[in-house]
């Protein structure tokens, strides 16, 4: 039996999901067409649509429909620094340190081939942004700066932000803020709306888009969302058709959001009793793991300020990778961090940013819950750690120089 606590990385489709996938697949019909199969199918479309507002507290037109969670941050952090530099110099983008890759990358896109200038927030030592550090860089940079993107919850250490406060300082600043939640979305409340109105924010200032993904959530791979506010400022990423308020354009993915919708209605029902319910066993995960591993450190957040299903560790004297094949082997699989860089051989850039040094970076491993996860599922990742530790910590670090011909 393979004991599986990767969720943060996917998470397995509910059954649910899948038979709304299937069933949605028989459907014939380009929903832009105007017969009535494209009718049918624009129906079933726009009726999913609903759904996946209502998940997020947002107006079904705000929805724009992507590939998932990558393809609705490059959209937003390229769509609104194209659009608010088309009538002034505005290259100046603040994102905290230890953002996600897609965030990362695509920052570093736009520092490459559009001029951008990217001012690096910095994280405590919990991987909080502190909303002082964003008052300080917004007066320090004044009308330059384009937009303001982070997460809601790190997807790594599973700290929650204070994205509210941030959103308020963005709107107070006359600045659009971008909010990465797929890590948030069916773990917390995500309310777009709430924040928008907490915040102050108004037309394209504070809160304006959210990016979030169906399969964190249980739904299939190769579909998200974007949510834009009416009255953002997006130019798009794709062109022919502009068939979602011409900011996204091609033939929308009608069993795609089907199922995406049939997975946010189950997360949404279920997010009071799931979050409590993987609260207590993330707690066990971390105290059977710091009782087994006593030198092991916890990274992120406490209590309530982090993420439900997340636990995250520094283990010393040992390569988070050589840690996570030898629990591989021993049929629980967890990660070092984000998937999307995985299999990559460096230190976790979320704590470096949190100030952490090089070795404590390169023992980090993530342990992160969902649905299916079970009391027996954690007793065994309990039971698997001691010994995978100790045979991890006798390879060492993998920072041996070879010397030819020894």
């Amino acid at each position: 039996m393979v004991v599986y606590l990767d969720h943060a990385a996917t998470t397995p489709m509910i059954p649910e999901a899948i038979d709304a996938y299937t069933d949605a697949m028989r459907q014939v019909g380009n929903p832009a067409s105007i017969h009535s199969q494209g009718q049918s199918a624009k129906r079933m479309l726009e009726e999913a649509r609903e759904v996946i507002a209502t998940s997020l507290s947002c107006d079904p037109i705000e929805v724009v429909l992507t590939s998932g969670g990558t393809e609705s941050i490059n959209l937003a952090l390229k769509g609104i620094y194209w659009k608010r530099n088309v009538d002034s110099a505005r290259q100046v983008i603040l994102a905290p340190g230890g953002e996600h890759h897609a965030t990362i990358d695509t920052l570093e896109w736009l520092e490459k081939h559009e001029g951008a200038e990217i001012s690096w927030l910095p994280l405590d030592g919990d991987g909080t942004v502190e909303p002082a550090a964003v008052e300080r860089a917004l007066a320090e940079h004044g009308p330059r700066v384009a937009l303001i993107t982070m997460l809601w919850a790190n997807n790594e250490v599973g700290t929650i932000q204070p994205v509210t406060d941030i959103a308020a300082l963005a709107a107070a600043h006359d600045v659009p803020l971008h909010v990465d939640a797929v890590a948030a979305y069916g773990y917390l409340p995500v309310d777009f709306a709430a924040v928008r109105r907490d915040s102050g924010s108004t037309g394209g200032a504070g809160l304006a888009a959210l990016s979030v993904s169906a399969h964190k959530i249980g739904g299939p791979v190769g579909i998200g969302a974007l949510v834009v506010s009416r009255s953002a400022q997006v130019e798009p990423l794709l062109h022919g058709g502009g068939q979602q308020r011409q900011v996204r354009s091609g033939t929308q993915d009608v069993a795609g959001t089907v199922s995406f919708a049939v997975a946010a209605r189950f997360a949404q029902a279920r997010l009071s009793t799931e979050s409590g319910r993987l609260t207590a066993l993330r707690n066990r995960v971390i105290a059977g793991i710091l009782d087994a591993v006593p030198t092991a450190k916890l990274n992120g957040a406490t209590g309530s300020n982090r993420l439900p299903g997340n636990a995250h560790f520094a283990f010393p004297g040992c390569e988070g990778d050589s840690l996570l094949f030898l629990l591989d082997m021993a049929g629980v699989s967890v990660s070092t961090g984000s998937a999307c860089q995985a299999g990559i051989p460096e230190p976790s850039h979320v704590l470096r940013a949190m100030g952490r040094d090089e070795l404590e970076a390169r023992g980090a491993l993530r342990v992160t819950l969902g649905h299916s996860t079970t009391d027996d599922d954690i007793d065994a990742l309990i039971a698997a750690v001691p010994h995978a530790y100790a045979q991890a910590a006798r390879a060492g670090l993998s920072d041996r120089k070879t010397v030819l011909g020894s």
